[in-house]
């Protein structure tokens, strides 16, 4: 068993940090009988794990089709040149975009894998003219419009 005082998770940590991932809204009395520790230790572990940055924050995970953006598209994307000021440049450029959910440095044939949301494929098409072929240095953009989330969260 890793020794969870030198910065390492245990299976009792572990146990935690599934928990939250299930519902990060839980109350320490009923994560504490979860993972079978009593209130005090299990909040002392959960600090713990906040304070060294296993849990790195607490988000909602919103309804993309009851808040209005129901198309979600994904987009495989190849700049010209894979120099660090031209990783910058697209980096930068992507942050401006709201529609680019989810952004990702990737290996293999393409560069960055891009998570776009939109109202409908009208607003996506006009993302993608209108807005994301206007950024320098992108060589190709491939799209894959998904049907629907099988899995999400980790």
């Amino acid at each position: 068993m890793i020794d969870a005082n030198e910065g390492e998770l245990d299976k009792i940590d572990r146990a935690i940090l599934r928990e939250l991932q299930k519902n990060a809204r839980i109350s320490n009395q009923e994560l504490s009988e979860k993972v079978g520790l009593s209130p005090s230790p299990c909040l002392r572990r959960l600090r713990r794990l906040e304070d060294e940055g296993f849990i790195a924050g607490y988000t909602v995970r919103l309804d993309e089709e009851k808040i209005g953006l129901p198309v979600a598209v994904f987009l495989s994307i190849k700049l010209d040149r894979q120099v660090d000021a031209q990783l910058t440049s697209f980096e930068t450029e992507i942050m401006k975009h709201p529609e680019v959910v989810d952004c990702w440095l990737m290996t293999g044939e393409n560069d960055y894998l891009l998570r776009v949301l939109a109202p409908g494929l009208r607003e996506y098409e006009h993302f993608l003219t209108g807005k994301l072929t206007k950024i320098p240095g992108i060589a190709s953009i491939q799209s894959s419009v998904s049907l629907r989330r099988v899995k999400g969260g980790l």
